[in-house]
C-alpha cells in the first residue's frame, strides 16, 4: 500500500547515443552506431588508391589479413562506400583471436577492423581512423552526484510532506525535521543501488579494455524518486558479443545485488495496516507488483500483500493474476504494507532493473537477447510492442514506452566483431537475465486512487 505522502510524476531524458526513458532512476546501456561514429570522427580515403605507394599499402594490408583468413574475394571500397576494403572468406582462427591478432596489426597504420558474416561466409572490414577516447572532467562527474544527493534528499522530504501549505520556513522545517531520518534512508538506498548499477558497467567495461566515462547522475527534485537517473557512456564499440553481454548485465545484476537486501530491510520496517472502504480519492496510491516483490513480502510479513478483504466469488489465483495485470479490483477493506521510505527504494531498484532488462534494441535486455538470438531479436521487436500496448490500457506509461521502443528499439548494438558467439556461460548467463526480468517485471507499476 502506498502511503498518502507519496507523489507520482516524472520526466524524460534523451543523449545522443544513450538512450534514457521517462521516470526511469537507472542507466540504459549504450548502442553504438559503428559506422556513423568513423564518419563523424575520421576522413576516409573509400575510394581504391592509385599510385604506387597506395598501391603498396594495398598490398600490406592484404598480407597482414592473410595471416588470420583464407580470402576467396577482394572488394575495394568506392567513393561511396565506407570502408577501404572487404575481404569475404573463412577465418583460420577463432574469430577472438582473429580480431585480436589483425586489430593489433592495423592499430599502427590507424585502421579498424569490422567482423561480419554475410550469407555463411566471413567477411572483414578495414575502415580507416581509431576510436580516441575524450577524457571528461571529474569535477562535473562530483558536481552532479552531490547534486543529485541533495536533489534526491529534497524530494524525499517534499514527498513526505503534510504540512500546511505556506511561505513560512520555519513552519515548514518544523513538519519536515521529523522526516528528515526517512528522507536520508531513502537517499542513501536509492542513491546505492544507482551507483552500484552504473559503476557495475563500469566495471565491465574496465575489465574488457572498452574505454568509458564515469556516471552522469541526473537530479531531478520535483519527482518521487528525486533523479533521472544516471548513466555512463561507452567511448569506444565494445569488441564483441561476449564483452557486449557482459557489460550490459553487468549494471542490472550489482543494482540487483543491492535493492533486495535494501527492499528486504525496508519491508521489515514497513507495517502491515488495514485499507479503508471506500478509499479516500486521491489520498493513496498502490506500487505494482512483480513475482519476486510479492514473494518478498510474503516471506517478511507472511501473508500475500495487498491482502483483499474479499476474494468476490474467484478462486484466489485466478483473483492474483487479475490483479497482477490488471491492478484490479482494488483491495479496499483488506490489508497491505505502508511501504517505508527504504522499501520505496528497494521497490524502485527493482522496477528500474525491469525496465532496463526488456529484451528490445537498445536496452540492456536487448543486448542479452542480441548475444542469444543475434540479429532474428529483430523479429520479437513486434511482439514486445503488442504487449506494451496492451499493458497500456492498465498503465498508460507502456503506451510511452512501447514509442520509445519502436522509434529507438529499431537499431541493435553493433560489436566491432559480430562473428564470435557467446560461450556456454554466457548463454546460461543470457539466460538467467530474462529470467531476473521475468521475476522483476512489474505489469502495473501504479495504480492511484
Amino acid at each position: 500500500m502506498g502511503s498518502p505522502v507519496f507523489k507520482i510524476g516524472g520526466g524524460s531524458y534523451c543523449e545522443p547515443r544513450w538512450v534514457r526513458l521517462p521516470s526511469t532512476p537507472a542507466s540504459l546501456l549504450l548502442v553504438w552506431d559503428v559506422e556513423k561514429d568513423l564518419m563523424e570522427n575520421q576522413t576516409y580515403n573509400l575510394s581504391k588508391p592509385e599510385n604506387e605507394e597506395q598501391t603498396a599499402e594495398d598490398e600490406h594490408l592484404t598480407r597482414i589479413t592473410r595471416r588470420v583468413m583464407h580470402i576467396d574475394q577482394t572488394m575495394w571500397g568506392r567513393s561511396q562506400d565506407k570502408y577501404l576494403v572487404r575481404y569475404q572468406g573463412r577465418l583460420l582462427k577463432s574469430p577472438r583471436e582473429a580480431y585480436q591478432e589483425l586489430s593489433q596489426a592495423l592499430e599502427g597504420m590507424q585502421i579498424t577492423p569490422i567482423f561480419r558474416e554475410e550469407n555463411g561466409k566471413h567477411a572483414v572490414y578495414l575502415k580507416r581512423g581509431l576510436f580516441k577516447s575524450k577524457k571528461g572532467k571529474s569535477w562535473i562527474h562530483i558536481a552532479l552526484f552531490l547534486a543529485t544527493f541533495l536533489s534526491m534528499l529534497f524530494a524525499g522530504l517534499i514527498t513526505t510532506y503534510t504540512g500546511p501549505l505556506t511561505t513560512n520556513l520555519k513552519v515548514i522545517w518544523n513538519y519536515l525535521k521529523p522526516e528528515l531520518g526517512g528522507a536520508l534512508a531513502f537517499t542513501f538506498s536509492l542513491l546505492g543501488i544507482l551507483t552500484a548499477h552504473e559503476f557495475g558497467h563500469y566495471f565491465m567495461a574496465r575489465h574488457h579494455k572498452t574505454e568509458v566515462t564515469l556516471p552522469y547522475f541526473i537530479p531531478f527534485p520535483f519527482s518521487p524518486f528525486g533523479t533521472m537517473g544516471a548513466f555512463i557512456r561507452l567511448q569506444e564499440p565494445p569488441k564483441n558479443k561476449r564483452s557486449l553481454l557482459d557489460i550490459g548485465i553487468a549494471g542490472p545484476l550489482a543494482g540487483l545485488i543491492i535493492a533486495i537486501p535494501v527492499l528486504i530491510l525496508g519491508l521489515s520496517l514497513s507495517p502491515v495496516e488495514p485499507l479503508p472502504q471506500p478509499l479516500p480519492r486521491g489520498e493513496f496510491f498502490f506500487e505494482g507488483n512483480s513475482i519476486l516483490y510479492l514473494f518478498l513480502k510474503y516471506i517478511v510479513h507472511g501473508q500475500w500483500l495487498p491482502n483483499p478483504s474479499s476474494f468476490q466469488g474467484l478462486h484466489p489465483v485466478w483473483y492474483w493474476v487479475r490483479y497482477f495485470f490488471t491492478g484490479t479490483p482494488l483491495p479496499q477493506g483488506g490489508v497491505d504494507v505502508s511501504i517505508h521510505p527504504v522499501a520505496w527504494a528497494g521497490w524502485a531498484g527493482l522496477l528500474v532493473t525491469a525496465l532496463n532488462l526488456l529484451p528490445a534494441g537498445q536496452l540492456d535486455g536487448g543486448h542479452l537477447i542480441y548475444g542469444l538470438l543475434g540479429e532474428k531479436a529483430k523479429k520479437l521487436r513486434p511482439y514486445i510492442l503488442g504487449v506494451l500496448f496492451v499493458l497500456g490500457f492498465f498503465w498508460s506509461g507502456w503506451w510511452l514506452w512501447a514509442f520509445l521502443i519502436l522509434i529507438f528499439g529499431r537499431t541493435q548494438a553493433e560489436p566491432l566483431d559480430q562473428i564470435t558467439k557467446l560461450d556456454p556461460k554466457r548463454k546460461l548467463l543470457a539466460r538467467l537475465g530474462l529470467i531476473i526480468f521475468i521475476l522483476v517485471f512489474t505489469p502495473v507499476p501504479l495504480v492511484s486512487v
